[in-house]
């Protein structure tokens, strides 16, 4: 998974301390004015706040009767039959822009809470009467970081979200996939899989969250997705928790190749993978990340503008990371940045003078 030495071992697991719950950072005007501009922003019948009025919990066991991290909370019954009224409007606003004509026939089976992490999040299951199909979202107490994570997701990487905002509350949609342990432990050596494959694809992860500075990309934090083609299995690697972007100090914190729990992957990655194809890989998602960049150059300038002024991070690790990505590009522009998103449009610009291509007119005078 390293993508500049591909046959280097594994960080030692000392070399990064286990992640600390984050302190809240909340929404701020500039960042409000661009999630209203792109319909980010929108009013919401059930809030955070008012899913915190549960009076009663059972703990969650999982297919084979195993405890998990959730629990099943439960609402008064004038409660839950006006909350499954609003989680229903919220689901059509993910999915259909409103559109309730095309939801009645969908009810609230299950509402679940996490306190683990740092959004202690409500997980709601939506049942289609009809045929019993389940999905999930996601309710949240908002957090501009998270927010900025999810959105840089959206426009830097293959994968497209969809999430609102109401004031403090966050809303996402679920994000389908195999979680990265779980695939470690049950799928890495499947014979359907190409070996050469996943390694590609944890490469170019890598490097996605590197330039766009999502932390704490542990093996429990991002889904592989998996989908049978006519030839071979295709994989992609999604990240699925955005609570850890541009946070931390550290330089290997955005570098999932450097925690413990994707050491697996990191061997698996220098056994199937020589160094030049290690570097081949990282160059075209490189590549890539420009043109999606490119594509969406006014939106990401806007984006980037009002990271710059929100102060994601304390100065003390704005600067030691930018000490570490001025000498990991060799460019000492790193060292006149002053907050986390300065950080991050410099990457953008620290790759593209790397590939060595010109960029359009438009990034350039959008990002600079």
């Amino acid at each position: 998974m390293k993508p500049r030495r591909a046959a280097a071992p594994p960080a030692p697991p000392e070399a990064i301390p286990a992640t600390r719950r984050k302190p809240s950072v909340p929404i701020g005007e500039g960042l409000r004015g661009y999630l209203r501009a792109y319909k980010r922003e929108r009013d919401l019948p059930v809030t955070y706040e008012r899913l915190r009025g549960f009076t009663e919990v059972i703990p969650l066991s999982d297919s084979d009767g195993k405890p998990t991290l959730w629990d099943t909370v439960i609402y008064d019954g004038e409660e839950m039959r006006s909350l499954n009224e609003g989680l229903k409007q919220i689901y059509a606003l993910l999915k259909v822009d409103g559109d309730m004509s095309v939801v009645q026939h969908l009810y609230a089976d299950r509402v679940d809470f996490c306190t683990f992490g740092n959004s202690t999040p409500f997980r709601i299951r939506i049942v289609n009467a009809y045929n019993d199909n389940q999905d999930y979202f996601y309710v949240k107490k908002a957090d501009a970081s998270r927010v900025y994570g999810l959105e840089l997701e959206h426009l830097l990487s293959p994968n497209r979200l969809n999430f609102l905002t109401h004031g403090d509350t966050l809303v996402e949609e679920h994000i389908p996939g195999i979680p990265g342990d779980i695939f470690i432990e049950r799928w890495l050596d499947r014979p359907e899989l190409s070996p050469v494959r996943v390694a590609k694809e944890l490469v170019k992860f890598n490097e996605r969250c590197f330039v766009r500075l999502l932390g704490d990309m542990r093996s429990y934090n991002f889904v592989f997705v998996v989908t049978p083609d006519f030839e071979d299995t295709q994989l992609r690697v999604r990240a699925m928790d955005f609570d850890q972007q541009s946070y931390n100090g550290l330089k290997n914190f955005y570098r999932p190749q450097f925690f413990k729990e994707n050491a697996p992957l990191v061997r698996y990655c220098t056994r199937q993978l020589r160094t030049e194809t290690a570097n081949q890989y990282l160059r075209e998602e490189q590549t890539l990340m420009l043109h999606r960049a490119e594509l969406a150059a006014g939106r990401l300038g806007l984006l980037l503008g009002a990271m710059e002024r929100d102060p994601l991070a304390p100065p003390e690790k704005v600067h030691m990371l930018r000490d570490s990505l001025a000498e990991h590009y060799g460019r000492p522009e790193y060292r006149l940045c002053e907050s986390m998103g300065a950080l991050v449009r410099e990457n953008l610009e620290s790759i593209r003078r790397h590939v060595g291509r010109p960029v359009l007119a438009a990034l350039e005078s959008k990002l600079r």
